[in-house]
């Protein structure tokens, strides 16, 4: 498939003697939201460390936008074209919020060490362009009025979306988030879904997990579903919702 941007083939992982991913595999489109979901410890984080580089992989591939993947690093991840959030902030608390993106741009910057310390006219001018960035993508993201504020005191929701617009810093083809409804009121999640709905409008892929079953069903193109490390479902919403094996994981009971 010529629209397949990142695909995953027989992954597995183990902690010590526990099998917490098992021979999962799953197709991510260019240009849709793709949601992850499970019970609590189906699996659906230690995938995403997988893909992101934080663990090693103990079996299987990944080819992503037609490369096979280095999994080796989340440095090297990021630099081939994968962005991720996590469930817990991390941000620079005492950075602005400006300074936090910039950061986050720092992945695709050209100038060295040298340039750096001698100030040359291209670092200048490359630093300037950083920042220029750093202030579009907080206004893309509807913080642009809070850009030096330091991150520690921004709102919990204003911190979500500089965690996305850092991410977004790094240019991702795909950008993936962990759970990043989680803690928000539902007026939080209402903008917060709008914000997702924007960036695939504007061309980013992105992987969400999350626990709000209803934002994944109701935003997701398509719906992948781990229970105790294996994928038992993976189809539209609508089929996905519907799927007995998916009933039984959420409720612990038949279909019927």
């Amino acid at each position: 498939m010529t629209n397949v941007l990142l695909e995953a083939r027989g992954i597995g992982k183990r902690f010590g003697g526990v099998l917490a991913l098992k021979d999962v595999s799953l197709t991510i489109r260019c240009g849709e939201i793709y949601g992850l979901i499970g019970p609590n410890g189906a699996g659906k984080t230690t995938l995403f460390n997988v893909f992101t580089g934080l663990y090693p992989r103990d079996g299987g591939e990944v080819e992503f936008a037609g490369k096979p993947l280095q999994l080796d690093s989340p440095h090297r991840v990021a630099a081939a074209g994968i962005a991720r959030t996590f469930q817990n902030i991390r941000l620079f608390g005492n950075m602005t919020a400006r300074e936090n993106v910039m950061v986050g741009r720092h992945v695709r910057t050209r100038a060295g060490v040298f340039g750096a310390i001698l100030r040359s006219r291209a670092e200048r001018e490359e630093e300037a362009a950083i920042r220029r960035r750093a202030d579009e993508l907080l206004h893309y993201v509807g913080i642009a009025d809070r850009a030096d504020d330091l991150a520690r005191n921004l709102a919990y929701g204003d911190q979500r979306r500089l965690e996305i617009a850092r991410a977004l810093a790094t240019e991702p083809q795909l950008l993936a988030l962990d759970e990043p409804a989680a803690g928000m009121n539902a007026t939080e999640t209402a903008a917060l879904r709008e914000l997702i709905e924007g960036l695939r409008r504007d061309g980013v892929t992105v992987l969400l997990i999350e626990h709000d079953v209803k934002l994944v069903m109701g935003l997701c193109n398509r719906v992948a579903v781990l229970d105790h490390g294996e994928k038992i479902a993976e189809d539209v919403p609508e089929v996905v919702r519907a799927n007995p094996k998916v009933i039984e994981a959420y409720l612990g009971t038949s279909a019927h």
